[in-house]
């Protein structure tokens, strides 16, 4: 293990799709840093590419780093299965895509204000700051709905 940080071509930090990863980690464990990426999807990923998932980030080339963001950018194209995808029959497009970083934060936001803007039950209960699906309410979920507890003063 000593070795492989030693040799020349080791990074300590790697940058796949705007993140910086830790080069110390297994190829599997580190991509699942980037927003989007679970367990599955980065193994699936590096099955792909042809990549050992348990070798170290920064051991891997310019060359195999690509590879991995030109999947990461077009992975229906490289034949990924479309149950792996985060966003299957996209409200918008009715296609099937997988989201990073950015674009899954603005699609979930958008996802949240069109529920609202359509005043449907789920909408409501997230403007309200209830719960959604179909927890109990009656003994949980007290600490989000006050506004402050502590002893009252007599004036």
């Amino acid at each position: 293990m000593a070795d492989e940080k030693n040799s020349e071509n080791f990074r300590h930090m790697v940058r796949v799709k705007q993140t910086d990863l830790d080069g110390r980690k297994q190829v599997r464990i580190g991509l699942t840093k980037i927003k989007g990426v679970g367990k599955t999807f980065a193994n699936a990923v590096c099955n792909l590419v042809g990549i050992d998932s348990t070798i170290k980030l920064g051991n891997l080339s310019e060359d195999n780093v690509k590879k991995i963001e030109d999947v990461f950018d077009n992975p229906s194209k490289h034949n990924i299965p479309s149950w792996l995808f985060n966003r299957r029959k996209d409200y918008d497009e009715g296609v099937d895509k997988h989201l990073f970083i950015a674009d899954l934060d603005f699609t979930k936001n958008n996802d949240l204000r069109r529920l609202q803007k359509t005043k449907s039950y789920r909408g409501l209960r997230l403007q309200w700051g209830l719960t959604v699906r179909g927890q109990r309410t009656k003994a949980h979920f007290r600490k989000r709905n006050t506004k402050g507890l502590g002893v009252k003063r007599k004036k």
